[in-house]
This record gives C-alpha cells, structure tokens and sequence, in this order.
C-alpha cells in the first residue's frame, strides 16, 4: 500500500449501495473514502469496539448520530464515539464523498 494517495483517484460509484474503498490501514487505524450518489444512505448502524469519524471532502448529507441529525457539507466532521448509533444518507444534489477514520479498525 502506498503512502501518499490522492484520494480523487480514488472518488467512485456504486449502485445500488454506497461505494467504499480502504485507503490506509494499520493495526490500530482504517483510514478510507465513503461515496454516496444523490439518494443513497449508509442506514444507522453501531461499532462496539470502535470509534468513527467522517469528514466531507463534497457534497452533503443528513447525518444521525445517536439522538442527534443534523446536515454537513464540505470540511465539516461529524464524530461516532464506539457504541453509538450513526448513518448518513445523501440529501443533496450531487455525489456525496466522505473521508472517513477509524480506529481501532474492524477486525
């Protein structure tokens, strides 16, 4: 795996689920790109052993985290502490494209 990535080489589509794609990891972290075309989601899921972040890079999104929803557009990060319930779903016009961490990764 290489160490230095320009993550828009990396930008793809999925139908009908969201693409994914790994672009670091170690033992103790998961680093990787999330994209999601207009309408598609990542449902409300949890991570007992794990803590998540997303950071938009483009586009935006309705996000839930635990009790809270609120919509993030570019350079905003929403945080998953291990434990707590999250998803994300495409609410905007174009293709939604999120950096995302996590760490410990899953096993």
């Amino acid at each position: 795996m290489a160490n230095f990535i320009d993550v828009r080489d990396r930008v793809g589509r999925s139908e009908p689920k969201h693409y994914k794609t790994t672009l670091f990891q170690s033992e103790e972290l998961m680093l990787g790109l999330n994209c999601l075309e207009p309408g598609q989601e990542q449902p409300v899921h949890t991570h007992a052993a794990q803590d998540k972040f997303y950071l938009v890079l483009e586009g935006s999104g309705t996000f839930t985290v635990g009790r809270e929803e609120g919509v993030a557009g570019p350079f905003t990060t929403v945080w998953a502490p291990r434990g707590i319930e999250h998803g994300v779903r495409n609410t905007g016009s174009g293709r939604l494209v999120l950096f995302m961490g996590m760490a410990p990764p899953p096993s």
